[in-house]
């Protein structure tokens, strides 16, 4: 129990926690570095945008911010490095129209050597207006990964009176179809093979930068961005409909990094990072409403909440499998309160697992929550379950030491006795007494009942 003088000491203890993580946010965010240095392109810049790793929510505003400043600044061309496994297909689809709509040509670039621009990163490369690749990289397999729902329309009973009916699409091949379409119309835009583009969807066929470039799909070979600046020189482009010609002799190259923003999306946009805020935010939560005026688990709780919801908001999440891993955490709670012998723990563990494991509907690179994560999780919240079911079966075993059970077989001397009832003094109180009349002040007596604030006593050795 709480007394009630305490309960400042715990505010001002939240109160400084919330100063010292403020200062740390405001000295991490001062720390990264932004777009300071490229913030001022001039008219005759080259500006240069890069996309590495799994495209997300945080990919798509960094392009179109990156494609905004740029247009703003007047520049005369953006080059667009690409080295991707892929990634969420509307993150890409975002990043086609702010590539579509730009009013200065974009020239995607697969670099350096050893990069690729597969699945969700070869339609980013058919959507710009110039196609470009370093030797020793490829692109394709643009094939869409699966997509929450069911796998299939099930199969009508046959009918021998009628002619069998063609199989229904099923989920993957409605999006299968979907995405070749979207391909093709990109690659008629810009003149390039859509034949070859379609086959990527479909097929899952890949490339290599030589062969990209013999068959239509890229449009030059350079060694890095210099000799890619240099090539381009002369090059004729369609931009919002009208003739552009790229001239590149005398321009500098600016590149815009992303900044603090970009990183804190990318960063809470992680699954892992999203699932381990959500644990964070229903403990914290679970733990301010368990001891009242803590405050700070509270508002830590509260944060995080509200951090992992805005990237679930944003990310293909199954909400199936959210109310799996908040059931699980309720349960686990709810083990160390409600005596179930252990199934709400194990139902809670089972929960949890199965709800992390489905917890994304799409399987895109990059967007599922890693096996260690979930492994993690499931071992910490099984050992914590294990420590308290130890702890509680302890304290079962221990002897009772307060209340009406630790009166029982204690014994006493007789204070006063009169006519069957008296006094005697124990656990440093007086406490009265009923028994045998035969008892006298002096003898020793045992408890072996409480009725109240009344003792029945027997005598240990008999009256005479």
């Amino acid at each position: 129990m709480r007394m009630t003088g305490s309960g400042p000491r715990p505010v001002a203890v939240s109160l400084a926690a919330l100063r010292a993580l403020a200062v740390l946010l405001v000295i991490g965010l001062a720390g990264w570095p932004g777009q300071a240095h490229a913030s001022r392109p001039g008219p005759a810049a080259v500006v240069q945008l890069a996309i590495t790793g799994p495209i997300g929510p945080a990919t798509s505003d960094y392009v179109e911010r990156g494609l905004g400043q740029a247009a703003a600044a007047g520049a005369s061309l953006v080059i667009l490095r690409l080295d991707t496994p892929g990634g969420l297909d509307t993150s890409m689809r975002e990043i086609v129209k702010a590539i579509l709509a730009a009013p200065m040509p974009v020239v995607g670039f697969v670099a350096p050597r050893g990069a690729h621009a597969a699945s969700a990163g070869t339609f980013i490369l058919y959507a710009c207006h110039v196609a470009a690749m370093a030797p020793g990289t490829n692109l394709g397999a643009a094939t869409p990964v699966a997509i929450g729902g069911p796998d299939g329309q099930p199969a009508p009973k046959p009918d021998e009176r009628r002619a069998p009916a063609p199989p229904l699409p099923d989920v993957r091949d409605k999006a299968a179809s979907d995405a070749a379409a979207f391909i093709r119309s990109l690659a008629q835009l810009r003149g390039r093979n859509a034949a070859w583009a379609e086959k990527a969807v479909i097929e899952a066929a890949s490339l290599s930068a030589d062969d990209a470039l013999a068959a239509g799909v890229v449009d030059l070979i350079a060694e890095d961005t210099t000799a890619l600046v240099r090539a381009l020189d002369g090059r004729t482009v369609t931009v919002l409909g009208l003739p552009r010609r790229i001239e590149t002799r005398s321009v500098t190259l600016t590149a815009i990094e992303p900044d603090w923003r970009t990183r804190f999306l990318g960063i809470i946009t992680n699954p892992n990072v999203a699932a381990i805020l959500l644990l964070i935010g229903v403990y914290g939560l679970l733990f301010e409403f368990y001891s009242p005026g803590l405050v700070g688990p509270g508002v830590i709780g509260a944060i995080c909440l509200v951090l992992a919801l805005y990237a679930f908001h944003i990310l293909p999440v199954s909400w199936g499998g959210l109310s799996l891993i908040l059931l699980g955490s309720a349960l686990l709670v709810a083990e160390a309160f409600v005596p179930s012998f252990g199934v709400l723990g194990l139902g809670g563990i089972a929960a949890f697992v199965i709800g992390a494991i489905l917890l994304f509907e799409d399987e895109a690179p990059g967007f599922t929550i890693a096996w260690q994560i979930v492994g993690g999780c499931a071992l910490a919240f099984a050992l914590t379950f294990g420590l308290l079911s130890t702890l509680v079966m302890r304290a079962r075993r221990r002897p009772v030491v307060t209340g009406r059970e630790q009166l029982m077989g204690e014994t006493a001397r007789v204070l006063d006795w009169s006519l069957g009832e008296g006094w005697v003094p124990l656990a440093g109180e007086r406490w009265q007494a009923r028994g045998p009349g035969t008892l006298a002040p002096g003898m020793r007596v045992r408890v072996t009942g409480v009725d109240g604030l009344t003792l029945a006593v027997e005598p240990i050795t008999p009256t005479s």
